[in-house]
């Protein structure tokens, strides 16, 4: 199948309520420029650099989503352009974020990753840390960023419900502090888990982003 056929068959399948992020990291524009003619608006990379070579070059209209671990010498680059940047782990990564988008004149919105997975390869903060961030005074005066969600990764197995259950913990994670956000003066409301293996469970555990890429361009060349 194509990648516009591709995106045909997810836009039919996936719920209204679930936004798709079409995960392009390694792709050439050419690949990324016929989604966008399929109707896509929203790419997620994992690299800042190539993503704004991307950008540099692809419409003016497009969502680009930072969905990898972000380091901090490299936020300037992405600071005058990114829509939403999925892998928030510190209140130092935050600061260098608003430090950022406030040259850039902008507000830059971001979700903070949550370690569900078993792996010690998967970043992310655990449930206090990210409640002790979101109600801190700290937090208040960084008027250039905003959380605006969680982000999670389940472990890397086929065992589905073990998936299900880190999914169903992350989405327990995010419906409280959702109700608690409104103390912290922002509001939660993405739920951005699910990828190409496992985003169906993902989205039967309440879901409303996933992050789909071979499963839309065909298997990644790493060469």
């Amino acid at each position: 199948m194509t990648i516009s056929e591709n995106l045909k068959k997810f836009n039919k399948e996936l719920p209204n309520n679930v936004t798709l992020i079409a995960v392009s990291k390694t792709k050439p524009v050419s690949d990324l420029m016929e989604a966008y003619n399929a109707g896509q608006r929203a790419f997620g990379e994992n690299k800042i650099q190539e993503m704004e070579a991307k950008w540099q070059e692809m419409p003016k209209d497009i969502e680009w989503h930072m969905i990898g671990h972000v380091q901090r010498n490299k936020v300037k680059y992405m600071a005058p352009f990114v829509s939403l940047i999925h892998a928030v782990d510190s209140l130092k990564l935050l600061k260098e974020i608003n430090k950022e988008a406030e040259k850039n004149d902008r507000t830059i919105n971001c979700l903070l990753q949550i370690k569900i997975a078993e792996e010690d390869s998967k970043f992310g903060m655990d449930e206090a840390d990210a409640a002790k961030l979101l109600s801190s005074e700290e937090l208040k005066k960084l008027q250039n960023v905003k959380i605006v969600g969680l982000m999670g990764m389940a472990t890397f197995t086929d065992d589905e419900k073990q998936i299900s259950e880190e999914f169903q913990k992350l989405k327990k994670i995010y419906d409280q502090f959702r109700i608690q956000s409104r103390n912290f003066g922002t509001e939660l409301k993405i739920l951005s888990m699910g990828m190409s293996g496992d985003y169906k469970i993902a989205i039967e555990n309440g879901s409303n982003m996933v992050r789909v890429g071979s499963a839309i361009f065909g298997e990644r060349n790493y060469q």
